[in-house]
């Protein structure tokens, strides 16, 4: 017989998974927590004593979120020697969050100021800060071994996230271009313009070379450890 703490436990994460999901197709201001209750035939007030709030589901979303990700960005770092390699890796992943984790990769991404903007999110905002600093990090590294060309960390950093922040808007991981591929065109975009010696470019570029099976390996193994039920993609 499960345990009453594994069993409320896995109630919650239902409420998020559905949630997420949501949020992804309509929005935070379309998403209904009674359509929810309903979806996964419950009360609303078993969503309340979980969560308290809508604000507050969308928190744990962000938390959640980010908490994967930085994940599978520790894990590539360390499987990668060269700090141009691992940004590589990086701006691949960017990409693959479309077709790896879609629903609450949509989810985060168009609501994203609404995220910023709640003050119960201390985690979650606390998560993305520092994945964004083990980037900077990483860009900073890169400098100070001579591969990359000096730059001014903090726009460079957010012009990247801003990239890949609207991907969602018009990447189909069902179309024409594969996530890597996709990926490959970031990361030409990005260390094209950083890399001291462009000879690197094509090899770090490649949607088949070591970055971008990298940074999917990656991603695979952080879901399988996880449990999170999307070790195959």
């Amino acid at each position: 017989m499960a345990k009453a703490g594994t069993r409320l436990a896995g109630k919650a994460n239902e409420i998020l998974e559905v949630f997420t999901h949501n949020v992804a197709q309509f929005g935070y201001d379309g998403t209904n927590l009674s359509d929810i209750a309903n979806e996964l035939s419950i009360s609303k007030g078993t969503i309340v004593h979980h969560y308290g709030t809508k604000d507050r589901l969308l928190a744990a979303l962000h938390t959640s979120y980010m908490r994967r990700r930085l994940t599978e960005a520790k894990l590539l770092i360390g499987k990668l020697d060269h700090p141009e390699q691992q940004l590589a890796g990086l701006l691949f992943a960017f990409i693959l969050y479309q077709e790896h984790d879609r629903d609450a990769t949509i989810a985060f991404q168009r609501e994203v100021m609404r995220l910023a903007a709640l003050d119960i999110d201390t985690e979650g905002l606390e998560l993305r800060a520092e994945y964004i600093q083990l980037v900077r990090d990483v860009i900073e590294a890169g400098i100070a071994t001579g591969r990359l060309r000096k730059t001014d960390l903090r726009i460079q950093s957010l012009l990247m996230f801003g990239s890949a922040q609207w991907a969602y808007t018009w990447f189909d991981p069902s179309g024409d271009e594969s996530a890597e591929e996709v990926g490959a065109a970031l990361v030409d975009l990005v260390l094209g313009s950083l890399l001291v010696r462009r000879t690197a470019l094509p090899a770090l570029a490649d949607p088949k070379g070591l970055a971008a099976q990298t940074a999917r390996q990656c991603l695979l193994e952080a879901s399988a450890e996880s449990g999170s039920g999307l070790a195959a993609f």
